[in-house]
């Protein structure tokens, strides 16, 4: 009797996992519902494999459809396990305190975020006291060269170190976006001497954000930012601002101390 190939079922069931990974990073990055051709075109698999893996993560509940079953999407599964990371991450909990402080102080929204690849994430927010402020969100992701907390974040790497975490191409979000390299490391040594980042429309027109890095880790994970419409951000209130996020930044070195 043959012996079962271990190897090859092993290697099989490899693959088969990194597709299911890659299938629901898709649809985590692309909101709303899609067709099986949408989906096929956008991660490659064969049609039948990938109908396969759809309808099992459709049965539990990682993946949803229309009510004609022909449309797919992120599924609550995805928003559960979204949620316990964030309920079990010890910088979270241990900033929360220091973060209601900041919002409090400066009346405007306050995110804090972690560095994920090229990328920024944010963990935690609390919206600002005005009618006029930006609309952000847990889990929303955000190129780290075109934010004040990518920004300030990359600045605890040295320039070696930051040539092979950029993306090959830095893509503009605005007019005011850097994509030149060069642009960017000026600006990065720039942070590193007055010891936070700004961020004046780089990333959203009519909006201006401030951030400092967490130094519980070397090279830095977090940061936490202020974010502040350019129509209210007068010279005072930028002092105000950048002042109360200092002093922030120095508690949260504290209070993450332990966590390194």
């Amino acid at each position: 009797m043959a012996l079962p190939n271990t190897a090859a079922s092993a290697g099989a069931n490899v693959k088969s996992a990194v597709r299911t990974v890659e299938l629901l990073e898709y649809f985590a990055g692309s909101p709303g519902l899609h067709t099986l051709a949408e989906v096929q075109e956008a991660v490659g698999y064969p049609k039948s494999s990938l109908y396969m893996l759809l309808r099992t993560l459709v049965e539990l509940g990682w993946v949803e459809t229309d009510a004609t079953g022909t449309r797919y999407g992120i599924g609550v599964r995805a928003l559960l396990v979204g949620t316990s990371y964030i309920d079990g991450d010890e910088v979270v909990a241990a900033t929360a305190s220091v973060l209601d402080q900041l919002a409090q102080e400066t009346t405007e929204t306050i995110h804090l975020a972690r560095l994920d690849g090229t990328d920024v994430v944010y963990l935690a927010t609390r919206a600002s006291q005005h009618y006029l402020r930006p609309f952000t969100r847990v889990g929303r992701r955000l190129p780290a060269h075109a934010t004040a907390l990518g920004k300030a974040l990359l600045a605890t790497y040295d320039d070696a170190q930051i040539e092979e975490l950029l993306p090959p191409d830095l893509q503009p979000t605005t007019e005011h976006t850097h994509t030149s390299r060069a642009a960017l490391l000026e600006d990065l040594r720039a942070i590193r001497e007055r010891g936070y980042a700004v961020d004046r429309e780089e990333n959203t027109l009519g909006l201006c954000c401030f951030a400092v890095a967490i130094p519980y880790r070397t090279p830095a994970r977090d940061a936490v930012s202020c974010s502040v419409p350019v129509a209210r951000l007068t010279e005072s209130h930028e002092r105000t601002v950048r002042e109360a996020l200092i002093a922030a930044g120095d508690q949260l070195a504290r209070v993450t101390r332990r966590l390194a």
